[in-house]
C-alpha cells in the first residue's frame, strides 16, 4: 500500500503511481472522518477541481465518498480556482473545502488539498489530525447526504471584482496580457477584464491536461510565451497564475520577468502608503527582505514564519495580519480571506499601476532605488536522498564557515538552514543569503539566494550547488 505523506498543503503524487483512485478515497476517508469529529458536518463540505488529467472523476469520488458518510457537499460543476474553493468554504459556512489540484507541479502529477473553515490552508494542528485518521484507516459510512453541482465561480468573480478599483483600472488605459498556463484559472481574469472594458489579451486559456511544453508555475522557463505576448502587444504588463491559480507571477512592459517578491513588494508599499490599511506583516523564511525594510520605515511589525502558506494563515487567525505572503507566488489578506489568490492579486497589481499612473517595471525600479537594489535566484536540486540528507548536514555542521569565495557571519534554522554571508551589498542593497530546504516528499534539494545583484546570486547558487554536490 502506498504511503501517503501530507506536505504544506495536502497530499500530491505521479498519477496512476501515487495519484490512483484508491489512494483519493484513503485520503477522502480520513477528511470524512475528521469532519465528523472534529467539525460540524451537517455545514457540509465544498469540493473543487482543477484541469489536470483525471481531477474532475476524482472530485466526484471524494464528494460520493463524502456524501455517502452522511456529510453533504456542494461539488462544483466546471474547473475552479482554489481560492473560489476557499471562499466558497467561508461565504457558505461550510466545515472545509477539498480541491483536487496538484497546483504548480508537472502535468504527470495531481493531489488533494484541504481547506479549513475559516477559507484558507488547513493549519498544522487541522492536517496532523487527518494524517492520524489516515493512520488509521479511516473509511466512515453513514446515512448518504445531499450532493449537488454548483457554480463556484460567479460569486468568486464578483467579490474578487469588489476588492479591487475597475473603474480605475480601465479609466489608466494600460494594456494587460493574461495567462492562466491551462490552468484552472481560465477565463476568470479574462471575463473580469472584458466586463469592465479593460484591454487585455489571453493566453493559453484552453483545456489541455499536458501542459504543453511547461510546468504550470508563473516563473521563469515557463512565462516565456507571456513574456513575448507583452513585448510582440505592447501591454503595460503581464499577469499569470499558476495551475490552481492561487500563486501569481508578472512580466514588465519591457518583457523582463517580475518575480513574487517584487509583486509582494510592490503590493506591500501601495497598502501602507495608498491604502493605509492597517495590521502586521508576514512573510515566509524564504521570502525578500526587502519587506522587512519597507515595514520598518512605516512601522509595521513583521512575522517571519516557516514555508508553506497554512503557517502564514495560522497568524491571520490570531493577529491582524494586513497582508502574508510566500515565495512560490502565493500572497493573501486577512479582510478577504487567510487564503493566497493569484487572480486577486492580478487585479490588485493592476490597481496599483492604475493609482500609481505607471507600468510595472517602472514600480519595480522605484522600490529599488528606494530601499536598494535586491535581487532573488532559486535552484531545484533533483539528487539521491543520501546526497540530500548528506548536504543538510554539513550545512548545519559548526566546521562549515565558508561557502564558495565568502564566510558565513551567522546561520538560521526556523525551515532549511540559512547562511547569512559577507558578500558586497553594493551600497545599501540586500544583505546576502543562501537558504538550503530538503522536501520532505521528493528527492529534492531547493536552493534559494538573494543578493544585491543578478550576478551576485548567480555565483551564490552556484557554490551552493557545489557545496552540495561535493563526496560526503
Amino acid at each position: 500500500m502506498t504511503d501517503i505523506k501530507f506536505g504544506t498543503d495536502g497530499w500530491r503524487g505521479i498519477i496512476a503511481d501515487d495519484f490512483t483512485f484508491d489512494n483519493v478515497r484513503r485520503v477522502a476517508g480520513a477528511i470524512a472522518s475528521y469532519v465528523l469529529k472534529h467539525e460540524d458536518p451537517k455545514r457540509g463540505v465544498i469540493v473543487g477541481y482543477d484541469t489536470r488529467f483525471a481531477s474532475q472523476r476524482a472530485a466526484r469520488i471524494v464528494a460520493e465518498l463524502l456524501a455517502g458518510a452522511g456529510i453533504p457537499v456542494k461539488l462544483a460543476n466546471d474547473y475552479t480556482p482554489t481560492p473560489a474553493v476557499s471562499l466558497a468554504v467561508k461565504q457558505s459556512g461550510a466545515a472545509g473545502g477539498i480541491v483536487i489540484t496538484s497546483s504548480h507541479n508537472p502535468w504527470s502529477w495531481n493531489g488533494v488539498k484541504f481547506k479549513g473553515k475559516f477559507g484558507g490552508s488547513a493549519t498544522p494542528a487541522i492536517m496532523k489530525s487527518i494524517e492520524e485518521e489516515l493512520r488509521g484507516g479511516a473509511m466512515p459510512a453513514g446515512q448518504k447526504a445531499a450532493l449537488d453541482e454548483v457554480d463556484l465561480k460567479a460569486a468568486y468573480r464578483a467579490a474578487v471584482s469588489q476588492f479591487a478599483d475597475l473603474d480605475k483600472i480601465k479609466k489608466a488605459k494600460f494594456k494587460f496580457a493574461v495567462d492562466t498556463m491551462y490552468g484552472s484559472g481560465r477565463g476568470v481574469l479574462s471575463q473580469i477584464f472584458s466586463e469592465h472594458g479593460i484591454e487585455h489579451i489571453a493566453i493559453r486559456q484552453e483545456l489541455n491536461p499536458l501542459f504543453p511544453d511547461i510546468n504550470p508555475e508563473p516563473i521563469l522557463p515557463h512565462v516565456a510565451l507571456l513574456q513575448e505576448t507583452v513585448v510582440k502587444h505592447g501591454c503595460h504588463a503581464g499577469l499569470a497564475t499558476d495551475g490552481d491559480a492561487d500563486r501569481i507571477g508578472a512580466v514588465a512592459e519591457d518583457g523582463s520577468f517580475v518575480d513574487s517578491h517584487k509583486i509582494f513588494s510592490v503590493l506591500l508599499e501601495w497598502l501602507l502608503v495608498r491604502k493605509k490599511w492597517p495590521g502586521e506583516v508576514v512573510r515566509a523564511f524564504n521570502t525578500t527582505r526587502m519587506l522587512d525594510r519597507i515595514a520598518r520605515k512605516h512601522g509595521r511589525k513583521l512575522h517571519e514564519c516557516a514555508i508553506g502558506f497554512k503557517y502564514i494563515a495560522d497568524l491571520m487567525m490570531e493577529r491582524d495580519i494586513l497582508i502574508g505572503g510566500e515565495e512560490s507566488g502565493g500572497i493573501g489578506y486577512s479582510r478577504f480571506l487567510p487564503e493566497r489568490d493569484g487572480i486577486l492579486n492580478s487585479l490588485l497589481l493592476a490597481n496599483v499601476m492604475a493609482e500609481e499612473g505607471k507600468p510595472l517595471g517602472q514600480l519595480v525600479a522605484d522600490l529599488q532605488r528606494e530601499y536598494g537594489p535586491h535581487y532573488y535566484g532559486r535552484r531545484d536540486l533533483h539528487i539521491a536522498e543520501a546526497v540530500k540528507q548528506s548536504a543538510i548536514q554539513r550545512a548545519r555542521a559548526a566546521a562549515t564557515t565558508r561557502l564558495g569565495r565568502y564566510s558565513v557571519l551567522t546561520k538560521e534554522h526556523l525551515d532549511g538552514i540559512k547562511f547569512f554571508l559577507d558578500a558586497p551589498t553594493d551600497g545599501g542593497g540586500a544583505e546576502a543569503w543562501v537558504l538550503f530546504r530538503a522536501s520532505g516528499t521528493e528527492p529534492l534539494l531547493r536552493v534559494y539566494a538573494e543578493a544585491a545583484s543578478p550576478e551576485l546570486v548567480e555565483e551564490i547558487l552556484a557554490s551552493a550547488q557545489d557545496f552540495v554536490n561535493q563526496p560526503a
